[in-house]
């Protein structure tokens, strides 16, 4: 009996010093949240309407002026960015994310990928392991972008799908993220990158009428990309923020768990001790019985 206490005493220990690391982790993803997530709260009302205003600007342009990023065309070749982490220990998050973005090229590009036409940027650790070990055409330019998160390295990955769309090596580009609605809370999206997505005409709703000073053209080219860069960096921000939410979540459930275990294995380790008392016990009464026998 002295080994199975021996072995549930063991296992108590290991689970306590696990339940600290998941304590430490989570409080550490918790620091991490609070910054992640000012950075997404302030950026997401300027992106908003950066993308809002730009939407117009391509529905309502009109004559030579140069719209190559808006540019519909018949898709033979598709880019899929995907936003991961660059570690695990989060949950579902990783595996959520790779998910919709297979989805996205079984359901929209099925026959473009079948002419080897898909392709994947992978931004985060995790995509880019996975997309390389199953044989996806991956850009492995930009996957260590959250090593050192800053929009000069965000805006060249932008830069380098807009370059591709621009030059016909692409058609469209697909973007694929989490976007962080709170702690406990991520929203999986995939949405149009490229071509720019022009406004819907909603019935009853007066289109903007911009002032262009002093060209549209030169306004044009210039805010286009700009806009852009600030549209996947905010992605990319929103995509930091939920790994960290995600991680504080998935931690949290793993120290309580821990601490379901502890119950179980201490009530173990009560039982497994009484029943060794009681045997000593008995093994004692049994002997002075034999004695004044």
């Amino acid at each position: 009996m002295s080994g199975a206490l021996k072995e549930v005493r063991n296992r108590i220990k290991s689970v306590q010093s696990t339940q600290q690391i998941t304590k430490a982790m989570k409080m550490v993803s918790a620091a991490k949240l609070r910054r992640a997530q000012d950075a997404i709260i302030q950026m997401r009302p300027y992106a908003r309407k950066l993308k809002e205003m730009l939407s117009n600007i391509v529905s309502n342009a009109e004559g030579d002026i140069d719209m190559s990023l808006a540019a519909v065309r018949p898709i033979e070749k598709v880019l899929v960015i995907v936003v991961t982490s660059d570690r695990g220990l989060c949950g579902g998050y990783n595996s959520n994310l790779i998910k919709l973005a297979k989805q996205v090229i079984r359901e929209k590009y099925s026959a473009q990928n079948a002419k080897g036409g898909a392709e994947l940027l992978p931004i985060g650790k995790k995509g880019y392991e996975h997309f390389s070990k199953n044989n996806f055409k991956v850009v492995d330019q930009f996957w260590n972008i959250f090593t050192d998160l800053r929009f000069e390295r965000v805006q060249a990955a932008a830069k380098f799908a807009m370059e591709a769309f621009a030059s016909g090596k692409v058609d469209a580009v697909e973007l694929v993220y989490s976007e962080f609605k709170n702690a406990g809370t991520q929203r999986f999206v995939a949405e149009q990158f490229l071509p720019v997505a022009k406004t819907e005409n909603i019935k009853g709703q007066v289109q903007a009428d911009f002032i262009f000073e002093p060209d549209i053209e030169v306004l044009i080219a210039e805010l286009m990309p700009k806009i852009l860069n600030t549209q996947l960096y905010k992605a990319v921000l929103d995509a930091n923020a939920s790994e960290h939410g995600a991680r504080m979540t998935a931690m949290d459930k793993a120290t309580e768990n821990a601490n379901e275990l502890l119950k179980s294995l201490k009530i173990s380790y009560n039982r497994a001790r009484q029943a060794a008392i009681t045997t000593e016990l008995t093994e004692i009464v049994s002997g002075a019985a034999a004695l004044q026998g």
